[in-house]
């Protein structure tokens, strides 16, 4: 409280109150932790490494390890994503090669050699 006289004083900051920690629990009690953080999720990793040799199964292995990491919150979204766009690409990229490919072996065909 302040008089007219004396300005009024500054809150000071009350000491922390330390609790001593919670004892180790007794038989038939259950713990309490605190969660522990999830990790990769394993398809994502799995779907991402596969798209560079499978292609289809790698992506839609990466498909199916985005909508868990949508459930679950895992981490991985990313290999997920990276999956996809790798394993879409390289499919493409197969398909354009196929289509060269065979457009080369057709017009070769045609060619004759002549003496």
């Amino acid at each position: 409280m302040s008089t007219p006289d004396q300005p009024q004083q500054p809150d000071v900051p009350q000491q922390p109150q330390y609790t001593q920690p919670p004892a180790a629990p007794q038989y038939g009690e259950s713990a309490q932790y605190a969660p522990a953080q999830r990790g990769y999720n394993t398809l994502a990793i799995v779907g991402f490494i596969l798209s560079f040799f499978v292609n289809v199964v790698g992506v839609i292995l990466s498909f199916v390890a985005l909508s868990q990491i949508k459930r679950t919150g895992e981490q991985g979204r990313g290999l997920a994503i990276a999956g996809i766009i790798i394993g879409f690409a390289e499919i493409a990229f197969g398909i354009i090669f196929t289509i060269i490919f065979v457009a080369l072996l057709g017009a070769a065909s045609t060619y004759q050699i002549s003496n």
